[in-house]
């Protein structure tokens, strides 16, 4: 059974840091790509960041980019999306999504709420 249980969540003030981390399980982790999505209410799902299944070349939104960092542990089975200098626009359900080109396959997790409010 496939599971991508996100945690790390919480309320943190602006300028503040926040580490999520997604457990993965039931697939071969090494193989997928991994992703971190977010969505903000009334928002369409956005692409915070990509790593590639050897951690090579991480890729990030613009609106993120110097202040986040994905990476993963391919012997703990889990990708990380560290956010530093977090700000009110960061406030989001962050989601986990583990993608394979072929076969296809694509896997999300439930979600965790970050909410960056003084």
């Amino acid at each position: 059974q496939v599971q991508l249980v996100e945690s790390g969540g919480g309320l943190v003030q602006p300028g503040g840091s926040l580490r999520l981390s997604c457990a993965a399980s039931g697939f071969t982790f090494s193989t997928y790509a991994m992703k971190w999505y977010r969505q903000a209410p009334e928002k369409e799902r956005e692409l915070v960041a990509t790593i590639s299944s050897t951690g090579a070349t991480p890729t990030y939104a613009d609106s993120v980019k110097g202040r986040f960092t994905i990476s993963r542990d391919n012997g703990k089975n889990t990708v990380y999306l560290q956010m530093n200098s977090l700000k009110p626009e960061d406030t989001a359900v962050y989601y986990c999504n583990a993608k394979k080109l072929w076969p296809v396959r694509n896997y999300w997790g439930q979600g965790t709420q970050v909410t960056v409010s003084s």
